[in-house]
C-alpha cells in the first residue's frame, strides 16, 4: 500500500468497530490495494463512545457530531454504520461533501430513501459500496458462478432462510430497531434485505412476490440508558413493537425460476442460520452460513438417487487466497467485511464499482417495501 486515505466511521456501534477493525486489516490481506487507510475521525452521539473509540483503534479525533465529519477535509471516505432511520440524512450529505460512501443495509427505512441516497452517490461521482456482506462469502461467489456457468442446469427454484435469535427474549429492550419511524420494516429491514440481495446475487431480478409477516413478541421494555447491539431492559415502561418480527415470501425471477425467502428474528434454538438451496434440472447447491468454507454439489445426469458431495472452498474462490492456504481453513464474519473494505477501497482508486452498488440497495429496498404492500393486501406485487 502506498498513498493513504483518511477514512472516517460515523456511528460506533458493534458494526463500527467491524468496519475499523476491517479497514485496519486491509495491509495484512490485500497489500496489493494501492492506497492505505488512515484513521481520521470517528462520530457517535452517545457522550463518550467516540472518545473511547478513538483512544482503542488510533482515530486522529473523536466527535458526536457526524455533521463534523461531512466538512472535515482530512476524510475521503466514510463508512456508514448509524442505525437505520439515520442512513438517508447521513448518507446524503456525506455524497454531497465528496466523500466517498460505504453505507450498511438497509439503506433507510424504504425504497424512497435507498433511492435518494444513490441518486446523491452518482451526482456527486463518488463511489459507494453497501452492507451486504454475505455474497463476499468464497462459498457463495463459488456457487453463483456454477450456476452461471450451467453447472446444475436451469435453476427451477430457491430457497433462502435466515433465522436468528438475537430478538427472542421477551426482554429484548424496545431499542429504535422495533420502531417504525427508526427502525422501518423490523426483521425485512434487518435480515430479509440480506436475502433479497443473495437471491438477486444468485438469480437475477426478481419480477414479483408475495409475503406474509407477523409480530410474536408484541411488547417490550423502553431502555433506561444508552444501548448497543441487542441490549436487555427490566423495569423501563412497556411500549409496543411496531415492526415485523418474521416473514415469509414467494419470489418470481425474471428467469422463471421461483424462490421462497423466510427471516426470522425470534427462532428460539437458532442462532445465524443463514443459507439457501438453489435447486436446478441436473443438480443443486446447499450452503449454511454457519459452515462457511462448505458447499455442497449435487451434479450429473442420474436425476434420481444423486449424491451430495461436500467441496470445501480454496485459494481459487473468491478471496479466500487472502485470508488461508488451502481448502478447508476456516473464515469468519469479520473477513467477510475485510473483503468489504477491499471492494470499498478498490472502487475509490480504480473508480469503477467492485461489490455490492446503491443500485443493488434500491432493488433490495424494493423488494422489501413490495413485501409489506403484500402482507397488507394479502396479494402479489409486481415489482417491474
Amino acid at each position: 500500500m502506498g498513498n493513504t486515505l483518511g477514512v472516517a466511521v460515523v456511528g460506533f456501534g458493534w458494526m463500527g468497530r467491524v468496519h475499523t477493525q476491517a479497514y485496519g486489516r486491509l495491509p495484512h490481506h490485500f497489500p496489493q490495494l494501492p492506497v492505505r487507510p488512515e484513521l481520521v475521525v470517528v462520530a457517535d452521539e452517545v457522550p463518550g463512545r467516540a472518545e473511547e473509540a478513538a483512544g482503542r483503534y488510533g482515530f486522529a479525533s473523536a466527535t458526536r457530531d457526524w455533521r463534523e465529519v461531512a466538512a472535515d477535509p482530512r476524510v475521503a471516505a466514510v463508512s456508514v454504520t448509524a442505525p437505520n432511520f439515520l442512513h438517508r440524512e447521513i448518507g446524503v450529505a456525506m455524497a454531497e461533501a465528496g466523500k466517498h460512501l460505504w453505507i450498511e443495509k438497509p439503506v433507510g427505512l424504504t425504497a424512497e430513501d435507498a433511492r435518494a441516497v444513490a441518486d446523491a452517490v452518482r451526482a456527486a461521482g463518488v463511489q459507494g459500496t453497501v452492507g451486504f456482506n454475505y455474497r463476499n462469502a468464497p462459498a457463495v461467489e463459488t456457487a453463483r458462478r456454477m450456476v452461471a456457468a450451467g453447472d446444475i442446469g436451469t435453476v427451477t427454484h430457491v430457497r433462502i432462510r435466515l433465522f436468528s435469535d438475537y430478538a427472542a427474549h421477551p426482554d429484548g429492550a424496545l431499542t429504535w430497531r422495533y420502531e417504525r419511524r427508526r427502525g422501518g420494516s423490523g426483521v425485512l429491514g434487518d435480515l430479509a434485505s440480506h436475502g433479497v440481495d443473495l437471491a438477486r446475487f444468485l438469480l437475477g431480478e426478481i419480477v414479483s412476490l408475495t409475503a406474509d409477516t407477523a409480530v410474536f413478541v408484541p411488547e417490550r421494555a423502553r431502555p433506561v440508558g444508552a444501548t448497543a447491539g441487542h441490549s436487555r431492559a427490566t423495569g423501563g415502561a412497556p411500549g409496543p413493537v411496531e415492526n415485523d418480527d418474521y416473514v415469509s415470501c414467494l419470489l418470481r425471477f425474471a428467469s422463471g425460476a421461483r424462490g421462497v425467502l423466510e427471516a426470522s428474528r425470534v427462532s428460539v434454538g437458532e442462532q445465524n442460520a443463514y443459507g439457501f438451496e438453489v435447486h436446478g434440472t441436473t443438480g443443486a447447491l446447499f450452503w449454511d452460513y454457519r459452515r462457511m468454507g462448505e458447499l455442497g454439489v449435487s451434479r450429473g445426469t442420474a436425476y434420481q438417487d444423486q449424491p451430495v458431495s461436500t467441496v470445501y472452498v480454496g485459494p481459487g474462490d473468491g478471496e479466500y487466497g487472502a485470508f488461508q492456504p488451502g481448502a478447508a481453513n476456516s473464515m469468519g464474519y469479520d473477513d467477510l467485511k475485510v473483503i468489504e473494505a477491499y471492494h470499498f477501497l478498490r472502487s475509490v482508486s480504480e473508480g469503477t464499482p467492485y461489490g455490492p452498488t446503491l443500485a443493488d440497495a434500491v432493488a433490495s429496498a424494493t423488494a422489501l417495501d413490495a413485501m409489506t404492500r403484500s402482507a397488507r393486501r394479502r396479494t402479489w406485487v409486481d415489482l417491474r
